[in-house]
């Protein structure tokens, strides 16, 4: 059965319960964040509660720690880059195609303006055939 035939949509597969870190917290915040949840990435929310980018482990580590920055002096939003999202009721595919296009491992998805779940390479694994998955994971891991 190919994706498109069992029909599901981004909410189908994404997973809840997700937590923004403010534009405006610090990169020792958001790391606390990531330990305490036991994720590598967070989306980056503003003020007004919208999205505005997401901020991994490797950012902090490579953006900042390594440039010699003081991650209680850098914010969050300082490296908020590349907001990629996909609405919760577009299908599996179209997330899919989006990942595989930005090389991108986790995907906001959005309702009403809001971060409603993430989609990861885990939640990909649990609904993907091997041979779908191994063909996602060659894509978003090949250069250029």
């Amino acid at each position: 059965m190919s994706i498109e035939e069992a029909g599901k949509k981004a909410r189908d597969v994404m997973h809840e319960g997700v937590q923004c870190i403010g534009e405006h917290e610090s990169l020792r915040v958001a790391s606390q964040m990531m330990c305490d949840l036991g994720v590598g990435a967070l989306p980056i929310c503003g003020d007004d509660d919208r999205l505005e980018g997401m901020i991994t482990d490797r950012d902090i580590v490579v953006l900042c720690c390594a440039h010699g920055k003081d991650i209680d002096q850098t914010t969050a939003g300082e490296l908020a880059r590349g907001l990629v999202w996909v609405d919760a009721d577009a299908s599996l595919e179209e997330a899919l195609f989006k990942m595989e296009q930005r090389h991108i491992k986790r995907l906001p998805v959005m309702e009403d303006h809001h971060v409603v779940g993430i989609i990861s390479e885990a939640d990909l694994a649990k609904e993907l055939p091997d041979n779908k998955l191994a063909e996602f994971v060659h894509r978003v891991y090949a250069l250029g």
